[in-house]
């Protein structure tokens, strides 16, 4: 299996282990990583004009069409937001052939068959979850893992069909995987308060403490992301708030899910970007 790696922009300038432990443990599971020059999806540009998001990632996806591959993201940001476009671009033909024209001028053309993946569902259904589970040396069997699936990739579903919304499995068989506990918790699904943290910054704390609280009274010791906006917030607070270790506990460590894989295969964590 070969794809184009879009990594977009927070990953490379605030959280590189993400990239880091996506390749190495693709590396083992045979799949090939392709670098492109992509751009931003388009996510920054999108409640300011909507040619503009739509133009962003359709000049990714024609870079791909072009290489012959299929694109993919370990960012969940970036996987909703090319998915959107996709969306838009079929369902619009006046803004699809704006878009055309501007990629015209560019000598590229996109004609629809370029698909895009997360991560997580091209390890549970393109690898599959039996290939996960047999390249592990060292079952992470001590570990109690809450899954926190991020607002990207389950909504809309009808456009990221990514899992069932409302009761999503496939990061837990994930996690199971790798002989960790998977553990349910009741927050499971609410936001981690990201999107909130620049325009109302205690609201967002509050969010993101009560996910970390829920998790830890429910028995986790460690929250797997697999979503950068997921991930940096919960550190963030976790590393920057006086009332962390008192909701919390500071037993409650982050760890992104190619990491706790990687781990489980029996890389250094040096290797993983830890």
């Amino acid at each position: 299996m070969k794809f184009a790696l879009f990594v977009g922009c927070k990953i490379p300038s605030r959280l590189p282990a993400y990239e880091i432990s996506t390749r190495a443990v693709l590396g083992r599971l045979g799949v090939s990583l392709v670098d492109l020059d992509f751009t931003c999806c388009g996510y920054p540009a999108r409640n300011i004009s909507r040619d503009a998001f739509v133009l962003a990632a359709a000049r990714n996806l024609a870079l791909a069409e072009r290489a012959g591959l299929d694109v993919l993201t370990p960012c969940k940001c970036c996987f909703g937001n090319l998915r959107h476009a996709i969306r838009f671009l079929g369902e619009d033909e006046a803004l699809r052939s704006r878009v055309e024209k501007a990629l015209a001028t560019e000598g590229l053309a996109w004609s629809g068959h370029t698909e895009v993946h997360h991560l997580l569902p091209l390890l549970a259904r393109k690898v599959g979850i039996d290939k996960v589970t047999a390249s592990v040396r060292l079952p992470q069997t001590g570990m109690r893992v809450a899954a926190q699936y991020g607002c990207h990739a389950l909504r809309p579903s009808n456009v990221t069909r990514f899992d069932n919304p409302m009761a999503p499995t496939i990061f837990e068989k994930l996690i199971r995987a790798t002989g960790a506990v998977a553990i349910n918790w009741p927050r499971r699904l609410d936001c981690c308060g990201d999107p909130l943290h620049e325009a109302n910054g205690p609201l967002s704390e509050r969010i993101t403490l009560a996910k970390l609280a829920d998790a830890r009274q429910s028995g986790a010791t460690t929250i797997c992301t697999a979503c950068p906006h997921c991930h940096l917030r919960m550190d963030a607070v976790l590393a920057g708030s006086t009332s962390a270790s008192a909701e919390t506990g500071t037993e409650i460590k982050t760890l992104l899910y190619p990491q706790l894989l990687g781990l489980a295969m029996g890389l250094a964590p040096e290797a993983l970007g830890m």
